[in-house]
C-alpha cells in the first residue's frame, strides 16, 4: 500500500468541493460573494478549501493518523497505511448470531462470505431510500476492531472508500458514557467537531441525512435501554437528551432515519441492540490463515530504517515465522488475533533490531504495553439486562484478569505446568462466585476475555504428556508461553497470593490506622483528663499498624527471596539463556535441539518479569490498568533483593545464568541496585553465549550504571558470534574492564578501527586483549598497531590465528619499541616465516619488558626454530639484549620445552575451529622433533620424559583424526 501524501489529499478535497457546493445554505454563498469576486480566484479557492467537510476530513485524518505511544518503540518507521493488513470479516445471518461465539479458528471452512466494511453498506433488496443501514460489527478482544475503524476513517478522508457518504461522524461510546449532561445530537457533534456546528446535513430537513454515516465504536461501554417506558422517542436533532437516549433514537430510525450507522462491539454485548434495529451483522475474525499473518509480519518487520542488512535479517525472520505458522504450531493458534501478531513483531524487533539510538525498551515493558493497548481503561460491567449504570458497579478488568487468569498462571508456574484442563479452569476462574452480579461479570469475562489469554492446545508439546489425564480431555494453554510467566509475576508482585488472613489483617490495619490519625489530635487534648491506664489501651491500638508494617515487610522479603531462588535454580543452570528461549518460543528450533537439563518446563522469565514490573514506567502503565504497585512495596522488595542476589553471586555461575542476571538488572532499570549488585562481581564470563544486539545493549546498559572507578578484572566474550556492529554497542562495557577476551568471533579488519580507538582512549585501561581466531589479516593488524605509541596500559596482546603474515609481523616488530609496557605477545598459528619471526624476536629482546613470545604453529623450518631458541635464550653480541622465552615448538633444541603442556592444551581447546589438516601436519612435525631430541639423550629419565610428551602429541593427533571432542589432557 502506498503512503498517502498531503498533495494527494489536497487534490481529493478540491475535487470533492464541487460535489458539496450544492449542499451549502444561501448564507454561505452570500458570504463568498461578499468576500470574493470572480476576479479573485485565489481567495475563492482558499475559502473553498476550508469548507466544513473539507476541514472535517483534514482534522479526522490528522487525529486518526496519530499512532499510540506503544507504536513509537519500533523507531518511528511505521504508519497506519504501511502496516495495515485487513483482517477477515464475515457477514452473519441474524438468526444464527447467538451461535457465533465459537472461536474464529473454526471459520476457515465457513460458508459465510468474506466482505469489506464498504460492502456492508451496499443497497440490498430490503433497503429503502428513506431508511439508512444499521451495521453491527463485532469481534473478540484483539481481533482488530479499532484498527479496522481507524483505517476506515482514514480511507474515507482520502476518498478511497465509502465515497457515497459525504459526512462520516465517529464517536467513542466510552466518551459518550462520560457525559452526564443532556445534549442534542447537533450539540454532541459540535462538542467534538466544532467545524460541523449547524451543518445542514444534520438538520433533519428533507433527505440530506442519507449522506451521513455515524460510527459508534465500543458500544459495550455505554448503557442503552430500548424500552419505550425508559427511553423517550425523539426525532428532533436539536432536542437535548441523555447521550444514550440520542444513540437509541438513532438506531430506532426515529432520529435522522435516512442516516446510516456502524456500531462496533464485543461478543458479550450482541443482544444490547434488539435484532429488529440491525440491518446486517458482521464478525471480525482476525487473521485465520498464515498468509494474512505473513503479510502482517512483512509490513512490520520490513519497515526498518532502510538498511539492507536489517532487511535481509528481517526477511529471514519472516521466513522462519512462516515455517512455524505452517506447522500449525501454538503460535499460529495465537496469531489469529492481530494483537498477538503485534506482540510477536514487537518481541522480535526487541530481540533483533535494538539500537543504541532508540529509546530504551524492556521485555516487561512490551508485555505491559501490549495489555494497555488491549485493556487500557476497560472496566468489568454488570452485563446486559440490568438497570444499573455501567459506571455504577465497575472494577478494573485487568485486575480481574490478574485475580483469575493470573492465579491460574501462578499455580502453573509453582507446579511447573503449562496446560490446564477444563475442570481446572472452572476451579480457578470463577469457582467461588456467588452473587448474581459476580455471575454476570464472569459470563462477560468468559465470553470476551478468556479466549484472549487461553487457547486450546494444538500440536505435541514436549511438556504436555505429563499433564494429560486418563480421559485425554481437552487441555488449554496460554496463547503465548511468556504470558503465563508475566501474569504469574504480576499476581505475585501485586500481593494477590496472600492468604485471606493476611488480606483481612491489612484491611483492619488500614482502618485502625486511619481512625488513629483522625482522633489523635483529640486524644492528645483529652489525655490530660483521662486516666493513664485507659490512655495506654489507646496507645496499644496505635501499635497495630506498625506491627502490620513489619509483617508486610517480611512478605515483601519473601517476594525478593522467590525472585532470587527462581533466578538461580540449579536444574535450570545450563539451559539456554532466557532471551534465546523467548526467541525459540516464537521461531521454533531449527536444527539440533538445545540441551535441556531440567525435566519440566523452565520458567526463567518469571523472576525477570517480577523485577521488570517494579520499574517505574511499568508501574505507571499498570496504574492506568487499575493495578497499583506502591513505591514502598518496591523499596522493600529492592532492599531484600540486593541481599539475596549478592549472596547467590558469591557462588560460581555458568555463563547462561550470568546472562539472565544481566537481563534481570536491565529489566529492573534501577541504576542504584545494579551498581550495588555488580560491586560484588569482578569477572563476567559469557563464553559461548550467542550474542545479539539486545544482549550487547543489555551488557553495556547494565555496566554503564556503575561508577567510573568500577572495573572488571575480566570480560570474556569468546565464541559469542560478535560482529563489528555489536562491538560498537559494547563500547560502554569495554570502559569498565582490564582484561578483554574477544577470541573466536567474526571480527574483521574494519573492527580494528574501533579496537584502536579503544586502546587510544586514556580513560580505558585495558591490560590484556585477546583476539585469537578473528580474521584481522595484515590490514587489520596495521590499524590496531597504530594505537601502540600512545597506549600505556596494554601488557598482554594475543593475535593468534588472525591471518597475520610476514608483513604484519615485521610491522609489529617495528612498532614494539614505541610501547614500553607490553610483557607477552602471542602470534602463534599465523603465516609468519623464519626471517620475519627472527626479526620479531630480536625486537622483543630489545624491548624493556616483553618476556614471552608465542610462535608455534607457524610455517617455521627446523633451522628457524633453532635460531629462535638461540636468539631468545642467549645474550646478543656485546652482551646486549634480554632473555625472552620463545614458544615455537614442544622442544627447545635437543631438550623439551618447559611450555609443551600449554601448547598442547591450546591446540586441544581450539582444534574444533581450526584447519585439521594443517594442525595434523604441525603435530607430525612435533613428533619428528621429539623423536630426534629423544635420540640425543643419554639419560633414561629424560628419554622417559620425551616418551610422555610424545604420548600427549599422539593423543591430540588421534583426537583430530577421529574429529570427536576429547577430555583435556592433564599433565
Amino acid at each position: 500500500r502506498s503512503s498517502i501524501r498531503p498533495s494527494k489529499l489536497l487534490t481529493v478535497w478540491r475535487w470533492k468541493r464541487r460535489v458539496e457546493a450544492s449542499l451549502c445554505p444561501a448564507t454561505v454563498f452570500h458570504c463568498r460573494a461578499f468576500c470574493s469576486t470572480p476576479s479573485e480566484p485565489g481567495a475563492q479557492l482558499s475559502l473553498n478549501l476550508y469548507y466544513p467537510i473539507d476541514i472535517h476530513k483534514r482534522k479526522l485524518f490528522l487525529w486518526f493518523s496519530h499512532l499510540p505511544q506503544e507504536e513509537k518503540q519500533f523507531g518511528g518507521y511505521f504508519s497506519p497505511e504501511t502496516m495495515h493488513v485487513d483482517p477477515l470479516i464475515l457477514e452473519r445471518n441474524p438468526e444464527e448470531r447467538l451461535g457465533l461465539l465459537s472461536p474464529c479458528l473454526q471459520t476457515q471452512n465457513s460458508s459465510f462470505p468474506s466482505v469489506t466494511v464498504e460492502q456492508l453498506f451496499e443497497p440490498t433488496d430490503a433497503w429503502s431510500e428513506d431508511r439508512g443501514i444499521n451495521v453491527l460489527l463485532y469481534g473478540a478482544v484483539g481481533t482488530g476492531k479499532s484498527t479496522v475503524i481507524r483505517k476506515l476513517v482514514l480511507d474515507w478522508c482520502t476518498g478511497t472508500t465509502l465515497a457515497n457518504f459525504k459526512l462520516l461522524v465517529p464517536f467513542s461510546c466510552e466518551d459518550l458514557n462520560q457525559l452526564s449532561k443532556m445534549a442534542s445530537l447537533r450539540d454532541l457533534v459540535s462538542r467534538k467537531y466544532l467545524h460541523l456546528k449547524k451543518h445542514p446535513l444534520l438538520s433533519g430537513e428533507g433527505s440530506q441525512a442519507k449522506d451521513v454515516l455515524f460510527l459508534f465504536n465500543g458500544m459495550e461501554k455505554i448503557q442503552l435501554d430500548f424500552r419505550i417506558g425508559s427511553t423517550e422517542l425523539c426525532s428532533d436533532p436539536n432536542e437535548a437528551l441523555l447521550p444514550g437516549v440520542v444513540v437509541v433514537n438513532l438506531l430506532r430510525k426515529y432520529l435522522l432515519p435516512e442516516a446510516s450507522i456502524l456500531v462496533t462491539t464485543r461478543l458479550s454485548a450482541l443482544d444490547r441492540i434488539p435484532q429488529k434495529y440491525i440491518s446486517r451483522y458482521a464478525q471480525i475474525c482476525g487473521f485465520t490463515d498464515p498468509d494474512r499473518q505473513r503479510a502482517y509480519f512483512t509490513s512490520r518487520l520490513l519497515q526498518q530504517s532502510g538498511k539492507t542488512a536489517h532487511n535481509q535479517e528481517a526477511q529471514a525472520l519472516i521466513e522462519l515465522l512462516y515455517l512455524s505458522l505452517q506447522r500449525e504450531s501454538q503460535l499460529a493458534a495465537a496469531c489469529f488475533l492481530p494483537s498477538y501478531c503485534w506482540l510477536t513483531c514487537a518481541t522480535l524487533h526487541f530481540l533483533h533490531f535494538t539500537s543504541i539510538n532508540a529509546p530504551i525498551r524492556t521485555l516487561t515493558g512490551i508485555y505491559t504495553s501490549f495489555l494497555r493497548l488491549n485493556f487500557g481503561g476497560e472496566v468489568l460491567g454488570t452485563g446486559a439486562g440490568t438497570n444499573v449504570p455501567i459506571q455504577g458497579h465497575h472494577s478494573s478488568l485487568m485486575l480481574y484478569v490478574v485475580r483469575t487468569v493470573g492465579k491460574l498462571a501462578f499455580d502453573g508456574v509453582t507446579y511447573k505446568r503449562t496446560s490446564f484442563s477444563e475442570r481446572e479452569l472452572e476451579q480457578w476462574i470463577g469457582g467461588k462466585t456467588k452473587t448474581d452480579e459476580e455471575l454476570r461479570q464472569l459470563a462477560m469475562f468468559r465470553t470476551d476475555v478468556l479466549d484472549f489469554f487461553l487457547a486450546p492446545c494444538v500440536g505435541n508439546d514436549k511438556y504436555l504428556s505429563q499433564d494429560l489425564s486418563e480421559n485425554d480431555e481437552r487441555r488449554y494453554v496460554f496463547a503465548v508461553p511468556a504470558m503465563q510467566e508475566y501474569l504469574a509475576a504480576l499476581y505475585m508482585v501485586l500481593g494477590e497470593n496472600k492468604s485471606a488472613l493476611e488480606k483481612l489483617t491489612r484491611q483492619v490495619s488500614m482502618a485502625i490506622g486511619q481512625a488513629t490519625e483522625d482522633v489523635n489530635a483529640l486524644m492528645n487534648i483529652l489525655s490530660k483528663f483521662i486516666p493513664l491506664r485507659i490512655f495506654a489501651i489507646f496507645n496499644l491500638l496505635k501499635l497495630f499498624p506498625k506491627l502490620f508494617e513489619k509483617i508486610s515487610s517480611r512478605n515483601k522479603g519473601s517476594i525478593a527471596r522467590t525472585m532470587a531462588a527462581e533466578m538461580f535454580r540449579t536444574e535450570d543452570s545450563y539451559n539456554e539463556d532466557v532471551l534465546d528461549q523467548v526467541e525459540q518460543s516464537l521461531l521454533g528450533v531449527h536444527g539440533p535441539q538445545p540441551k535441556q537439563y531440567s525435566e519440566g518446563q523452565p520458567f526463567e522469565l518469571y523472576p525477570i518479569f517480577m523485577g521488570g514490573l517494579l520499574h517505574y514506567g511499568n508501574r505507571v502503565l499498570l496504574q492506568q490498568l487499575g493495578c497499583s504497585i506502591q513505591s514502598s512495596t518496591v523499596a522493600q522488595i529492592t532492599l531484600a533483593l540486593r541481599k539475596y542476589l549478592v549472596r547467590e553471586l558469591s557462588k560460581p555461575q555458568p555463563p547462561e545464568e550470568l546472562m539472565d542476571l544481566l537481563v534481570l538488572l536491565y529489566e529492573f532499570q534501577n541504576p542504584r541496585l545494579t551498581a550495588e549488585v555488580l560491586a560484588s562481581i569482578r569477572a563476567i564470563r559469557l563464553t559461548n553465549i550467542r550474542m545479539t544486539p539486545i544482549k550487547c545493549f543489555v551488557l553495556s546498559t547494565v555496566l554503564s550504571c556503575t561508577p567510573p572507578s568500577y572495573h572488571l578484572e575480566e570480560l570474556d566474550l569468546s565464541s559469542c558470534l560478535l560482529t563489528h556492529d555489536m562491538l560498537q554497542m559494547l563500547w560502554p562495557a569495554f570502559r569498565h574492564t582490564h582484561n578483554l577476551n574477544l577470541q573466536f568471533n567474526s571480527l574483521g579488519p574494519e573492527s580494528c578501527i574501533l579496537l584502536r580507538d579503544l586502546l587510544l582512549d586514556s580513560k580505558i585501561l585495558i591490560r590484556s586483549l585477546q583476539l585469537c581466531d578473528n580474521p584481522l589479516l595484515d590490514s587489520g593488524a596495521h590499524t590496531l598497531l597504530e594505537s601502540l605509541p600512545k597506549n600505556q596500559s596494554l601488557t598482554h596482546l594475543s593475535l593468534m590465528h588472525t591471518g597475520l603474515g610476514d608483513k604484519g609481523a615485521l610491522e609489529l616488530a617495528e612498532r614494539l619499541q614505541q610501547h614500553t609496557g607490553l610483557q607477552e605477545l602471542n602470534v602463534a598459528y599465523n603465516n609468519i616465516g623464519d626471517n620475519a619471526a627472527l626479526t620479531l624476536v630480536d625486537a622483543c629482546r630489545e624491548h624493556p619488558s616483553i618476556h614471552t613470545v608465542h610462535l608455534y604453529l607457524n610455517p617455521l623450518s627446523d633451522v628457524g626454530k633453532k635460531s629462535l631458541y638461540v636468539r631468545g635464550v642467549l645474550w646478543g653480541h656485546g652482551g646486549s639484549g634480554r632473555h625472552v622465552k620463545v614458544l615455537a615448538s614442544v622442544t627447545e633444541g635437543s631438550d623439551i620445552s618447559e611450555d609443551w603442556h600449554p601448547i598442547l592444551s591450546v591446540i586441544r581447546e581450539n582444534a574444533s575451529s581450526w584447519d585439521h589438516e594443517r594442525i595434523k601436519q604441525q603435530l607430525k612435525v612435533f613428533l619428528t622433533d621429539l623423536e630426534w631430541g629423544r635420540q640425543q639423550q643419554q639419560s633414561f629419565w629424560k628419554r622417559l620424559h620425551f616418551r610422555k610428551v610424545e604420548k600427549g602429541v599422539k593423543q591430540t593427533l588421534q583426537m583430530l583424526e577421529k574429529d570427536t571432542p576429547s577430555k583435556r589432557y592433564h599433565k
